[in-house]
């Protein structure tokens, strides 16, 4: 959890020119940036991009699987005699990983969206730069646009959301 948290706290600006600095110019096994470089350029972004969601998550699933480990319906079965595992899998898992599901439809909107930061470190063309780009310009179309595309992400995640929030609840079942 300290390796999480550490992943919470260091900005994506500050992360992004450290792996550029340990994998490309120390290591020299992944280029620092650009998109020439074919697949391999595009692991260092991604990782920088979604370093601290995943911190995020890892703990955020650690305390609700805490949680829903001390509840009363997992002390009952395992009283029924249910393998620790079945009782895991089945029972703790689903009601633990509720509050993770209802966090990943925002983060997945952010993180595909992408960072302007990220964008501009590693010389990628994305919609956060043509966004600063537009906003620099006066080109009010494109900033209306981009807005809207980020908002029917947003909307489209959140609905994916409510539905996976249906499968993994049955007291949120619609009918």
């Amino acid at each position: 959890m300290a390796i999480a948290m550490v992943g919470i706290t260091i900005p994506n600006f500050v992360v992004a020119p450290l792996l550029i600095l340990i994998f490309a110019v120390t290591w020299r096994v992944l280029p620092a940036g650009g998109i020439a470089g074919g697949w391999t350029s595009f692991i260092l972004p991604i990782i920088a991009l979604s370093l601290p969601p995943t911190a995020y998550i890892a703990r955020l699933t650690r305390a609700s699987m805490i949680e829903v480990l001390r509840s009363n319906f997992i002390r009952t079965a395992r009283a029924k005699g249910l393998p620790e595992r079945i009782t895991i899998v089945r029972h703790t898992l689903k009601a633990g990983l509720l509050p993770v599901v209802s966090y990943l439809g925002p983060a997945t909107a952010g993180i595909i969206t992408g960072s302007v930061v990220i964008e501009q470190i590693f010389g990628i063309p994305g919609i956060g730069r043509y966004f600063v780009q537009a906003s620099l310009n006066r080109d009010y179309t494109l900033v209306m646009g981009t807005v809207i595309f980020f908002a029917v992400l947003i909307i489209l995640f959140n609905l994916m959301v409510d539905l996976l929030y249906g499968a993994l609840d049955p007291r949120v079942r619609y009918d």
